[in-house]
């Protein structure tokens, strides 16, 4: 029977077939016709972009230490505290602010030509402390969780924004087609803040991260649902062929629907998954003498993975040490902060290592760092449990971080907290400064990395930052 149009739209088409499946796999059939020749701008789609200039840096891996590591124990030594143990901190300093004045339970040491104080917590890194660019003068805004986290995350810390990573795959696409531009590693659930931070907001949704928990060995518990056990995948094809002639005329009838395109993106991309995943998270492919030097657990497990996808071209891999908060130490710090230490620092040095060794690291920036640091004295553990000792509270007023890699300069100490590493006051680096320093290595000025969106431009360090010039290379 003759018609001016399709008899079904293609949703109820969609609906009452059954055949959702059968998308996936289209934009890529549609791209290889031209059908999608006229709209593979930046919204809705992944192509590589040209950075503003050139960059130092192609990729980028975020070590998130969700809770907030203690700076005074970790990277940042204050002998002085020895002589002000058990005493209150100065009013000239603490500003209203009590607490008993505690030293480092750890020792440090100077390691590499530069002499960088490493803790004993992350004694594997030693070997790496030319590489290493430490930021001792970094600041936030407030001590809360959630929020600092959303805040180092994606620069805001109250509004959903997008994320640095959505930011950078926005500007620079992805050297992968068969893998998400930007991925999120965590292990056992979400981290504090869940989702958002690695949500993009109001970019397109081919931009948010891919959230994968690691918390297991086998493929089908990493990615759920990546084998389709009820067709293969010619027969998924056979399947989506028919649909190509309706979802032609459902894309030349919504020309420029962007919404639509990063939808048909993410179907197309989940097709390609099933095989490229597969192969990125398999582990055991790596020799034996890789899974022993990572070593043979979940976070060693976790690290391998970040390298492998980093060496597939995914441009933006965030993992994050852990879910919930393994690093906020309000009680027991000296066998906390030992335990998560321990957890982690083996498999980061390896990756540094084997990042280096391929050559990798010279265009990877690696950002290593928390939401907030600790305060320097005492927290007194509230009721009257004996067993409970003493902690550390957040503190947003300066802690440290550190970058290698990716054009920063190796070896190098970039500012400084007072005697007692209660707050930045040489070099500081708010978290704003960080991310405009993180967007320029990668070749993109942020102040020029807009979306326009609800009638104004928008960036990832909104009105502020700056680059701190005086760590780059």
């Amino acid at each position: 029977m003759a018609s001016d149009g399709p008899a079904l739209t293609r949703r109820e088409m969609l609906t009452h077939s059954g055949m959702g499946f059968g998308l996936m796999g289209l934009a890529g059939v549609m791209n290889k016709e031209g059908m999608l020749a006229a709209s593979q701008g930046r919204a809705g789609a992944l192509p590589v972009q040209s950075p503003h200039f050139a960059p130092k840096a192609k990729r980028v891996i975020h070590i998130f230490l969700n809770g907030g590591p203690s700076q005074v124990d970790t990277f940042d030594p204050k002998p002085e505290l020895e002589k002000w143990k058990g005493k209150p901190l100065p009013e000239s300093v603490a500003k209203g602010k009590t607490g008993t004045l505690v030293p480092s339970s750890f020792k440090f040491q100077k390691y590499g030509k530069s002499g960088i104080d490493i803790s004993e917590l992350f004694a594997d890194l030693g070997e790496h402390a030319d590489d290493l660019c430490v930021i001792r003068g970094m600041h936030t805004t407030n001590p809360n969780h959630e929020q600092m986290i959303l805040m180092m995350n994606t620069g805001s810390a109250s509004l959903i924004r997008p994320s640095m990573g959505s930011w950078v795959t926005y500007g620079l696409g992805s050297d992968n087609e068969n893998l998400p531009g930007y991925i999120a590693l965590c292990q056992g659930g979400f981290p504090w803040a869940d989702s958002n931070s690695w949500r993009s907001a109001f970019l397109p949704g081919s931009l948010q991260g891919t959230f994968v928990d690691v918390n297991h060995k086998e493929m089908n518990r990493i990615i759920h649902q990546v084998e389709n056990k009820g067709a293969t995948r010619q027969e998924q094809r056979r399947q989506l062929d028919p649909l190509q002639a309706l979802n032609r005329n459902h894309l030349d009838e919504r020309k420029g629907d962007s919404d639509l395109e990063a939808r048909i993106r993410s179907y197309e991309m989940a097709c390609r998954t099933q095989i490229a995943a597969t192969d990125a998270f398999d582990v055991e492919k790596e020799p034996k003498s890789v899974l022993e030097m990572y070593g043979d657990t979940v976070v060693g497990r976790k690290f391998i993975m970040a390298r492998r996808l980093l060496e597939r071209g995914v441009r933006y891999v965030q993992v994050f040490h852990s879910r919930g908060g393994p690093w906020d130490h309000h009680q027991n710090i000296e066998t906390g902060i030992r335990a998560t230490s321990e957890d982690c620092s083996r498999a980061i040095a390896s990756l540094l290592k084997d990042l280096k060794a391929s050559g990798l690291l010279e265009d990877t920036l690696v950002v290593w760092g928390g939401e907030f640091g600790r305060t320097p004295f005492v927290e007194l553990p509230k009721g009257n449990n004996r067993n409970v000792k003493w902690g550390r509270d957040h503190n947003h007023l300066g802690f440290s971080m550190w970058l290698a890699g990716g054009g920063v300069k190796g070896g190098h100490i970039h500012g400084k907290t007072d005697e007692f590493g209660y707050a930045s006051i040489d070099g500081r680096v708010h978290v704003h400064d960080l991310h405009a320093t993180i967007l320029h290595l990668l070749g993109l000025d942020h102040k020029k990395l807009t979306f326009r969106y609800s009638g104004r431009d928008f960036r990832l360090t909104d009105v502020h930052g700056n680059v701190v010039k005086e760590i780059l290379a």
